[in-house]
């Protein structure tokens, strides 16, 4: 069953805009409404959370208005991460739980992720069937059957009590000065106050969000900002989360910024140490770095790659039994801890490694070296399809004829935002730039 609302990460787009209009919201609260109530019981309940956009105070009203137009009662989290949603779904027995977000894009975009009753996203076989329910007729149900919505004003507090359980016990952060950049997003209050009742100092930054300020110059998309109060203040480490909180970045004490592939290879090499590594493999996308998948192989571990999107790491995840993985870009999933991406339990594993082994955050976030990568975006017209020009055909395979057996090339539409991305990696830096460069000049002839 194809798709065309829904991208790698749910449905998103700019804000007031197909499809991210009040009424699309309302069609596709209504057709989540619809699938969830098939299994013919009375009572039903869905969780939504948001995070701190203008837009979402629209979204959210009109999922409500869909979703108890099926009898679906509606639980109103207010401003919380995304890995929230996952964890109360599943805590306060929902059937279904939604988060309004475009995670780390501008203010002006905005999204909406379905999770299911156990807390994971939606495969793609429900979203299709959530999605043919949205192009066909949407009966309400009868009034006295109507849902109602409720305010649910701990659901924070729930999440940081939770939060707080992945940490060791035996452990305190007393002594370490950290800043934490919240992107002026979803995480604003719950983190900040997570870590300083570990007993960190905090320095918060982003945290002042006005529903138009969020991923704009801070965040895991800007990281030059931690790096700069993290150096202005002398603190021991950076964390940089996204606007949703489902992603971090770590900059270490000298400023330089570490990339969920150099998280990774921490936490798997850690957890390996200590027999926690189920599978003895890490699961992550195509796009991360040759030199991961290095590290891992000469300490006897395994590297298994999806295709991108966390979401897609997840189900290799539990298809295979495996409790580690993620994305380059800083979605890191813990199955023993969350059902998705937690940019802050991240974090706090890698606080807890310093507060373990007393060691500074540059010898713990720089575990390999990466091979020379790089990454260029180009945008494309609405109609358009770069990728299917015979001349752009010849240049990818030219790149990778070239690249055969010292590098690869990785060239794919993105699923949230009308780009191609043309990514490769290569010893040789200056045959790097000419690969990159020729493609994106071929791209954009076609674009």
């Amino acid at each position: 069953m194809s798709r065309k609302l829904f991208g790698t990460d749910g449905v998103r787009g700019r804000a007031n805009t197909y499809p991210m209009t009040a009424e699309m919201a309302l069609r596709l609260g209504a057709a989540a409404g619809r699938y969830f109530r098939r299994d013919g019981r009375n009572r039903h309940r869905v969780v939504i959370g948001k995070d701190t956009r203008l837009s979402g105070y629209m979204l959210e009203n009109a999922l409500t208005a869909g979703l108890t137009s099926t009898g679906m009662n509606v639980l109103l989290l207010g401003p919380v991460p995304t890995p929230a949603v996952g964890f109360l779904t599943r805590s306060m027995r929902a059937d279904l739980g939604i988060m309004i977000s475009a995670s780390h894009n501008p203010a002006e975009d905005n999204g909406i992720k379905f999770f299911g009753p156990d807390g994971f996203k939606l495969s793609d076989e429900a979203e299709a069937e959530i999605e043919a329910l949205v192009a066909g007729a949407l009966d309400p149900v009868a009034p006295a059957s109507i849902g109602r919505a409720k305010r649910i004003d701990d659901g924070r507090g729930r999440y940081m009590e939770y939060a707080k359980t992945t940490f060791p016990a035996k452990l305190r952060l007393d002594g370490l000065k950290v800043v934490l950049d919240c992107a002026n997003g979803a995480a604003y209050r719950a983190a900040p106050d997570v870590l300083w009742e570990l007993g960190a100092d905090v320095i918060p930054l982003g945290v002042k969000p006005d529903g138009f300020n969020i991923n704009d110059g801070v965040g895991s998309t800007h990281p030059q900002a931690c790096a700069d109060a993290v150096r202005a203040h002398g603190a021991h480490l950076g964390i940089s989360l996204d606007g949703d909180a489902d992603r971090v970045v770590i900059v270490d004490q000298t400023g330089r910024v570490a990339d969920g592939d150099q998280i990774m290879a921490l936490l798997a090499g850690r957890w390996a140490e200590q027999g926690r590594l189920a599978g003895g493999a890490l699961v992550a996308t195509v796009m991360s770095n040759l030199g991961l998948e290095h590290y891992l192989t000469a300490r006897g571990l395994r590297l298994e790659r999806t295709q991108v999107g966390d979401r897609y790491v997840v189900e290799r995840m539990r298809e295979g039994g495996f409790n580690l993985g993620g994305e380059q870009s800083g979605h890191i999933v813990m199955t023993d801890y969350a059902t998705t991406g937690d940019g802050l339990v991240a974090a706090m594993q890698v606080l807890g490694a310093m507060a373990e082994t007393g060691r500074a955050a540059s010898e713990l976030v720089a575990q390999f070296e990466p091979v020379p990568q790089m990454l260029k975006n180009v945008r494309y017209a609405a109609g358009a399809d770069p990728l299917a020009a015979e001349p752009v055909k010849r240049m990818i395979a030219d790149a990778e004829a070239r690249l055969a057996g010292s590098g690869r090339v990785l060239i794919r539409k993105s699923g949230t935002e009308p780009l191609i991305r043309v990514m490769a990696e290569a010893d040789d830096e200056a045959v790097l730039r000419e690969v990159v460069d020729g493609i994106v000049a071929a791209v954009e002839r076609a674009a």
